[in-house]
């Protein structure tokens, strides 16, 4: 058996994310859109056949925009606070022996593109724009799916979300379709939470347009968008 194999791309994920900060630390947390465009010898509708049957799908894909670092046995999750460490294998950093995700996602639509080929689109992903997807299979819901399942650390502190606040001729500047997905990704607190000064402007970059907030307790204030 041979100890490694090459493995690249079928495709790569279009989306609103164009930097790490702000994407969703799981995948389903807020149903935002994107899109998989994938390269031409696998573009072909016959590879695709049956796939509409299906509600949702999982994603394998490549954290290629981490710095290439020696992997370490115990990683620090930012939803810890960033002090306490957990096994490496205990966790979904991104800082793994092999940088591979897997992200399950609500697939929305499959597009025949007349030049593109197939395109999917899908909801719910937590990936940043350009990422490379290795692998797509069907989710299943009568395996894939578990709701006696421990959640280990992770449950502690999940649901946790803020009030987003936001005035109107702010908010005006987003593209309708794209309102309701920002809300929802605000409401997630996308700060890292080592960080809690209430004075500090963030800014996270999202559809074309830079949105700086401050966060004080549990309201996050929207403070500017600007066009990217």
């Amino acid at each position: 058996m041979s100890e490694s194999f090459t493995v690249k791309p079928i495709g790569y994920i279009h989306s609103d994310f164009t930097s790490k900060f702000g994407i969703p630390r799981q995948s389903g947390l807020a149903g935002l859109s994107a899109k998989i465009v994938f390269e031409p010898q696998y573009a072909i509708e016959e590879a695709f056949r049956g796939i509409e049957k299906f509600s949702h799908i999982w994603l394998l894909w490549q954290f290629s925009q981490n710095e290439q670092k020696p992997w370490s046995p115990t990683v620090r999750p930012p939803r810890l606070g960033g002090n306490t460490r957990v096994g490496v294998f205990a966790s979904r950093s991104p800082f793994r022996p092999n940088s591979i995700g897997l992200s399950s996602v609500r697939l929305e639509q499959v597009e025949h593109h007349p030049t593109l080929g197939t395109v999917l689109h899908i909801l719910g992903a937590d990936l940043m724009d350009g990422t490379p997807i290795y692998d797509i299979k069907p989710y299943l819901p009568y395996t894939d799916s578990h709701p006696d399942a421990s959640a280990g650390f992770a449950g502690e502190v999940f649901g946790e979300k803020v009030r987003v606040e936001i005035a109107d001729n702010l908010l005006e500047k987003i593209p309708g379709e794209k309102r309701e997905g920002l809300l929802a990704l605000l409401a997630e607190d996308p700060r890292p939470a080592v960080q809690n000064d209430p004075e500090r402007l963030y800014g996270m970059s999202f559809a074309g347009f830079e949105v700086r907030f401050t966060v004080s307790e549990n309201l996050l204030t929207v403070r500017e968008i600007e066009k990217i």
